[in-house]
C-alpha cells in the first residue's frame, strides 16, 4: 500500500500541491486525473523521489518513507513510465531498457551484452515491439520509444508502477496489449497508478479515480459509480458536452496536394493520395505502419526513390523542411514536441518566430526586428489562447496543452496553406484538447486550410477527420470517404478500420 498524507509542495510564488491525501492499494488500477497544471506531475515526482514534499508524509506498506532521489525510489521497488520520451538516442534498445541495471549483467568489470540482448528481447515481446534489441534508439518513432520505456519499467519488477500517459502515442491495438499487461500486474498485486487524459481508457481499465484540481485533492470515486461527465466536472469545475463539429465545405475540385506513385525502397511502394482545399484528412494505423514516415517524406525530411508530389497543381521539388515551408507553405507539427517540435529552453516568442525569420529579420543588418517578432508572437498568443505571463516565458515551463499550442502556433504564423499535424492532442487535458480540436476545425472550415491529422486516438479522428486513410506495413490498405456526409460513431469507425487491419 502507498499512502500520501497531507502532502504539500511549494515553488517560488506557487503552491503546486495543497494538503493532498490519497491511498493507492495493491491489486488496483488507480487513475490520477486532472488538467495540465493541476499538480499531477508534481505528485508523481514526489512519489518517485525526484521532489521531496515540504509538508506531509508518505507511507509505504504502513511505514513512513522519504525518498531523496529517483534511485532511492527504485530501491523501494517504485518505477515509472514517463509521459515524456526519456531515452538515450545513441544507445541500443537493450541498453535503454537495462540502463539502471547494467551491473546485474557484469562480472569482473565485463558486461555480458549477449545476455542483455536476450533479456531485452523478452520484454520487447511482452510489450509487442518486434525489433532487434541491438537497434539504436535514435531511429525509432515516438510510439516505439514509448514501448521501450514501458519495457524498461516492467523489467524492474516494481511493486508500485506509475503509468504517466503510457498510451499517448499508441493506437488502440497497442494500447489493448498494454491493458492486458496491466491486468496481469494487477493480479500480481502491484500498485498501479494510471495517469491519462483519455477518459475512455480510464473508464474501461481503472478500478478507482482520484482527481486533483489547482493543486488540491477533489475526491476519489469507484469506477462503477462515475461517468465521463462526472470526471470532467471534477477536473475542470464545469460540465463539458461532446458536440458534433458538423460538415466541412471541402472544395473537391481543388487538389492542393497530390502524391503520385511514391516509392521508397524497403518501405513504401506506389503510394497515391490527394488532399483537397478545406479538408481534414486522417491517417490511422498501428505503430510503425508508415504514417509519420510518409509525412517526413512529404516535408523533405526523408527521401523517396520514385514518384511525384504535386502542390497546387504543380510538380513540387522538396528536399528539406526549408523547401517545404518557404517554397510550398507546407508545415509539419511533430508528434514529439519535446525532441523535434520545440526549443524547450527558449522563449515562447522565439519558438513562434522561428518559422518567420525571413519576415522578422532585417536583411541589411542581419538582425531580428524585435518589435515585429513580439507583435507576431502576441498575435498567436491571443489567437490560440496560450496561457503565459508574457512572450518571454520559457516554453519548457508551460503545461503540455500550452506547449502544443505553441508548436501549432509557429506554423500558423508562417501562413502555411497545408498543415500535417501529427498526434495533435498528445499529452493534453480534456479542456485543451477541446480547444485544439476547435482550432484545427476552424483552420479548415473558416480559413480553408488543408490539413492532414495523424492520430492514434480514434475518438479524435471521429471528431476531426472527414476522410481517413488506413495504413498497414507502409501501405494504404483502406479509405473511409463518406464521413463528411454522416460522421461515424466511435464504434462504427473502430469496426470499419478494424476490417482493414485484420
Amino acid at each position: 500500500m502507498l499512502e500520501l498524507r497531507s502532502v504539500s509542495k511549494f515553488f517560488p510564488g506557487v503552491k503546486a500541491l495543497d494538503n493532498v491525501s490519497i491511498t493507492f492499494k495493491p491489486g488496483e488500477v488507480h487513475a490520477l486525473l486532472g488538467e495540465n497544471g493541476a499538480g499531477k506531475s508534481t505528485l508523481i515526482k514526489i512519489i518517485c523521489g525526484i521532489y521531496q514534499p515540504d509538508e506531509g508524509e508518505i507511507l509505504l506498506n504502513g511505514k513512513k518513507v522519504r525518498f531523496e532521489s529517483f534511485r532511492d525510489a527504485l530501491d523501494h521497488e517504485i518505477s515509472i513510465v514517463n509521459q515524456e520520451i526519456q531515452v538515450i538516442p545513441q544507445f541500443s534498445i537493450a541498453e535503454n531498457i537495462f540502463i539502471d541495471k547494467i551491473e546485474k549483467f557484469a562480472s569482473a568489470g565485463i558486461v555480458n551484452w549477449k545476455q542483455i540482448n536476450t533479456e531485452a528481447a523478452k520484454y520487447l515481446k511482452i510489450v509487442g515491439l518486434e525489433m532487434d534489441p541491438a537497434t539504436l534508439i535514435a531511429g525509432l518513432s515516438a510510439a516505439q520509444k514509448q514501448l521501450v520505456q514501458i519495457a524498461k519499467a516492467i523489467s524492474s519488477n516494481a511493486k508500485v508502477l506509475l503509468l504517466d500517459e503510457p498510451t499517448s502515442s499508441l493506437t488502440k491495438h497497442e494500447a489493448l496489449k498494454l491493458f492486458t499487461l496491466v491486468t496481469k500486474l494487477r493480479e500480481q498485486g502491484v500498485v498501479l497508478i494510471f495517469v491519462s487524459h483519455k477518459l475512455e481508457e480510464v473508464l474501461s481499465l481503472c478500478d478507482k479515480v482520484s482527481v486533483i484540481r489547482d493543486g488540491k485533492y477533489v475526491g476519489t470515486m469507484d469506477r462503477g459509480n462515475v461517468t465521463k461527465q462526472d470526471i470532467v466536472k471534477m477536473m475542470i469545475g464545469r460540465e463539458m458536452k461532446d458536440h458534433d463539429l458538423g460538415q466541412l465545405d471541402i472544395n473537391t475540385d481543388n487538389k492542393v496536394l497530390e502524391v503520385k506513385h511514391l516509392t521508397q525502397a524497403g518501405r513504401f511502394n506506389n503510394i497515391n493520395l490527394d488532399l483537397h482545399e478545406g479538408e481534414i484528412l486522417g491517417f490511422y494505423g498501428l505503430v510503425g505502419s508508415g504514417r509519420t514516415e510518409l509525412a517526413k517524406i512529404l516535408i523533405g525530411e526523408d527521401k523517396m526513390d520514385a514518384g511525384e508530389v504535386w502542390i497546387h497543381g504543380k510538380k513540387a521539388s522538396i528536399h528539406s523542411m526549408a523547401d517545404s515551408l518557404y517554397k510550398y507553405r507546407l508545415g509539419y507539427v511533430s508528434e514529439n514536441r519535446k525532441e523535434e517540435g520545440l526549443l524547450l529552453e527558449e522563449t515562447v516568442r522565439t519558438n513562434i518566430g522561428i518559422t518567420i525569420w525571413k519576415k522578422v529579420v532585417q536583411p541589411a543588418i542581419h538582425k531580428i526586428n524585435l518589435k515585429l517578432e513580439e507583435f507576431e508572437a502576441q498575435q498567436m498568443i491571443k489567437a490560440l489562447h496560450i496561457k503565459v505571463n508574457n512572450s518571454d516565458d520559457i516554453v519548457g515551463g508551460l503545461s503540455g496543452g500550452n506547449q502544443q499550442k505553441v508548436s501549432i502556433a509557429k506554423w500558423i504564423a508562417a501562413g502555411c496553406d497545408i498543415l500535417i499535424i501529427d498526434e495533435p492532442s498528445v499529452g493534453v487535458d480534456v479542456g485543451a484538447k477541446e480547444y485544439i480540436h476547435q482550432l484545427i476545425w476552424n483552420l479548415a472550415k473558416v480559413e480553408k486550410k488543408s490539413i492532414i491529422v495523424i492520430s492514434s486516438d480514434l475518438p479524435e479522428l471521429c471528431t476531426l477527420a472527414r476522410r481517413i486513410l488506413v495504413f498497414r506495413e507502409f501501405q494504404i490498405v483502406g479509405e473511409l470517404n463518406d464521413i463528411n456526409d454522416r460522421p461515424y460513431s466511435y464504434e462504427e469507425l473502430s469496426g470499419r478500420i478494424g476490417q482493414y487491419l485484420a
